[in-house]
Parts: C-alpha cells; structure tokens; sequence
C-alpha cells in the first residue's frame, strides 16, 4: 500500500530525512515512534504530497512525486488539531463533503462510524475536545480512502475521550482500512499499531511489534496531567522548581515518575493551590529530552 525508497528531505542544512526506506502493507496498522525531531511529521507530509522530497515514494501504487493529488485523494488525514467553521456537524461534513467532490450520501454513514449521529445538529463550538476530533476523522472518512494518517491524533485529549478515539480506529482498521500514526504513547501504539517503525534522526533506527517497544529502547514510566489553559505555565514553573523530568504536550503535561513516586507530582501541585483537571499514568513513554521540532 504504501513503499518508500531513500527518502531524504532537507531543511536547509538540516537534514529531516536521511534514505529513509519502508513499507506497508493494505489493511496494516503502522506507528511512528520518535523523538520531536526525528522525521515523524516530515514522513506523514511527504505521504500526503505536501512536502518535496529527494528518493521513491509510492502510495496506493501511485508515484508521489508524479501525481501528488492522486496520490493524496487515496488518503484521509486527521492532524493533532483541526479548525472547523462554527456551523452544525451535519453542515460541516456537507460543505467538506463538496470540498472534495464525495458523494453527500457519504455523510450520514461516516457519522454513524464515528459516533456523532446524535450530535448531528449541534454546532462545532458546543463539542467537547474528543468529539471535535471525531469530526476531523468523519471528514478524512467522506472520499472512503483506503488509507488513514493520523499525526498525534490523541494529543490534546483527555483520558475518556482517547479511548473513545482509538476504539473508533480500531474499528475502522478491522474493516480493512490501512493505518499509519505517529504517537508518544505506547499504551495507544500497543492498543491499535500492528508494527512500529522507530525514527531517529530521520532514518529507521528499529522496526519491531509494540509490545517490544518498551523492552527495546528502555522506556519509563510517566504521569500524564491535565490543567486548565491558565494553569499550564504556572505548573511547569512547580514542576522545574522540584526538579521533575517533564515535557509538554498539547492540553497535558508528561511529568517522569518511579514506581513509586506516582502521586508527589500531584501533591506538589495540590500546594501550590493549581487544580488539577485529570491525570493518566503511562508506561513506557519515551524520554521528553531529545530536541524541540519534527
């Protein structure tokens, strides 16, 4: 379904992609695992036609480099965050679903894929974070593409709303769609990739099953903790003035505890008087101090 050969992207005199090779099989279900920097997003660009690049790319038997847009039309993609116009859903999927030339027939199925057929008629501002990111996965969904990209689709996302998100993908890979995300979280690798392609410095650097992952490269264990917008810098202050291994991502922070040590993050933020909105304990996150961009 999808086979890359030498992919090399630059970025100046920074090299984003280095010969990078691989391939993937329809019906698949692939993640890519990397630091920020190590050619996780610049990989899914290049698969959607956005981005040039020097090597071989083919998707859905389609060369890339040849024929961007029809290689792009077999792909629906979902970023971390998508905008939406503040109309109703079923308005919404309408106006996409005309963007790119589906079948408005297409609408009322991929809301019954995604959960949102009794939400239809509310307007995009009064859904809640997981529902807004089901919308963006209905509209990759009109066209029917064989393909799937998601780029940390589960970022911004509170616990509930993950698992509601990666059980809708799961489904739609067991009916045969080919998937392909990047991700920080091992439990969401282990939950919905059949393999894992491990990036560092844009080239391959292991190629293993999830459960393998954690083993392979020496994970840890991490607390994952919500706060409101207006808490973020303040418990990042908390967090650096004791010490804590931490790292930034999307609504959440990722705080590096031991085994037993799970709650004093969480204490300490109890004292400094910043509620805390939700928190997920995650094993096997990889480390937060590998670079700043991807």
């Amino acid at each position: 379904m999808i086979t890359a050969k030498n992919l090399s992207k630059r970025y100046g005199r920074a090299l984003a992609l280095d010969n990078l090779s691989f391939s993937i099989e329809a019906g698949e279900a692939v993640a890519l695992w990397g630091a920020n920097g190590a050619g996780k997003t610049t990989t899914l660009r290049c698969l959607l036609g956005v981005q040039g690049f020097e090597g071989e790319l083919r998707v859905n038997g389609i060369d890339v480099a040849q024929n961007s847009k029809a290689a792009r039309a077999a792909i629906g993609y979902v970023p971390q965050e998508t905008r939406f116009y503040d109309m109703p859903v079923l308005e919404t999927l309408h106006f996409y679903a005309r963007l790119k030339k589906a079948s408005a027939a297409r609408v009322g199925a991929v809301l019954e894929q995604v959960q949102l057929t009794a939400h239809q008629n509310k307007r995009v501002s009064m859904l809640s974070g997981g529902m807004k990111q089901r919308l963006a996965l209905a509209a990759a969904l009109l066209s029917d593409p064989p393909i799937l990209v998601l780029d940390e689709p589960t970022a911004n996302l509170d616990v509930q709303a993950q698992r509601d998100f990666i059980q809708t993908v799961q489904a739609l890979n067991q009916s045969g769609k080919t998937i392909v995300f990047s991700s920080h979280r091992l439990d969401e690798v282990i939950a919905l990739g059949s393999r894992v392609l491990v990036l560092s410095e844009g080239r391959l650097q292991l190629e293993c099953a999830p459960p393998e992952l954690a083993g392979k490269l020496g994970l840890h264990r991490w607390l994952r903790i919500w706060v409101a917008a207006q808490h973020k810098e303040p418990t990042l202050q908390v967090l650096n003035e004791q010490g804590y291994t931490f790292m930034p991502n999307g609504r959440s922070v990722y705080v590096q505890v031991s085994l037993g040590g799970k709650i004093a993050p969480l204490r300490s933020l109890e004292q400094a008087r910043i509620p805390v909105e939700d928190f997920d304990l995650i094993e096997g996150e990889m480390s937060p101090l590998e670079g700043n961009h991807d």
